[in-house]
């Protein structure tokens, strides 16, 4: 359901979708009257042995998954990645020694996976998300005008950092987003929204937000891609993008006035794109909707990745 449609309401016209070092020469023999010779020779020797010794255990170390080069080139090459080398020398993995490191919003430098904070969410999207807010929905568009999607939930610590759920395939918008939605422009609206009413078709699988059953929650007919559109409605979570809060996803008041379109939810996958709505397969909605919590304050942060990095 998007725009100013109802539950209700007829099937869109089926439209046509648009579719990366030397060695010590040990072999000769020893003179009686020249110890002095050989004995200077054993201690280059051991000194050469040594120095293998060290290189051979000191000589790699790991500059990310996967990859190894060498601590020193000494014919100034460049590393080259290696494989199956010998595991990292302690003294200088601990102390960091050429290590690269990825930037802290993207690494989990802790023992629980928390992130310091969201991939792909810029500074200017995450300083919308209140500070009580500690389950956050990432919906990031492929593209500004694709309509595939993926969506993942994230929860903050205590400490304020997040923990990523599982990224789940998801579908929005025909045209793709857009930031000035309007009815009937076939994009869904980027910004960031509360997430406080659930219902559908279907029973009530455990939600924790207001949920309402109702038989009104019904689409029929065929999708852009002709796709059946039956049971789109099993489950729904509204998005506050031109709503009442508070108040059943059926309800039809649009405080920001019709033509600013209204009706954005969450709700099943039909398997093509939307007029507005953002979309899961349906056990994805079933665990979405028991796992939400109004306790916890969820909101959804929507876009395509360009923008949402913003």
């Amino acid at each position: 359901m998007s725009g100013t449609r109802r539950a209700t309401a007829t099937a869109p016209r089926r439209h046509q979708a648009t579719p990366q070092q030397s060695g010590v020469d040990s072999t000769g023999g020893r003179s009686r009257g020249h110890r002095r010779k050989p004995r200077k020779r054993r201690g280059r020797a051991l000194m050469g042995g040594t120095a293998m010794l060290l290189a051979a255990a000191a000589g790699w170390f790991t500059i990310g998954p996967g990859r190894t080069a060498p601590v020193v080139n000494t014919a100034g090459a460049p590393d080259v990645p290696q494989a199956d080398q010998p595991s990292p020398n302690p003294s200088t993995a601990q102390a960091g020694i050429g290590r690269t490191d990825p930037p802290a919003a993207d690494r989990s430098d802790r023992s629980d996976g928390s992130l310091a904070a969201i991939p792909g969410l810029g500074a200017s999207f995450l300083s919308r998300v209140p500070a009580e807010t500690r389950q956050l929905l990432v919906a990031s568009g492929k593209g500004k005008d694709s309509s595939d999607a993926t969506v993942t939930l994230f929860t903050r610590t205590p400490e304020g950092r997040w923990q990523a759920g599982t990224a789940w395939p998801a579908h929005n918008a025909y045209k793709g987003w857009t930031d000035d939605h309007s009815s009937g422009d076939l994009r869904s609206p980027i910004g960031v929204f509360a997430l406080t009413d659930a219902g559908g078709h279907n029973a009530d699988p455990g939600s924790k937000l207001p949920y309402d059953q109702s038989s009104a929650f019904v689409m029929n007919g065929t999708g852009f891609n002709g796709e059946q559109l039956a049971g789109s409605f099993n489950y729904v979570v509204a998005i506050n993008y031109n709503r009442v809060a508070g108040s059943s996803p059926l309800d039809g008041r649009f405080p920001d006035g019709a033509a600013k379109g209204g009706g954005i939810w969450l709700h099943v996958d039909h398997g093509g794109p939307t007029h507005g709505c953002v979309t899961l397969t349906e056990d994805h909605m079933a665990e979405l909707i028991k796992v939400l919590d109004p306790a916890l304050h969820p909101m959804i942060a929507m876009g395509d990745a360009a923008s949402l990095a913003a």
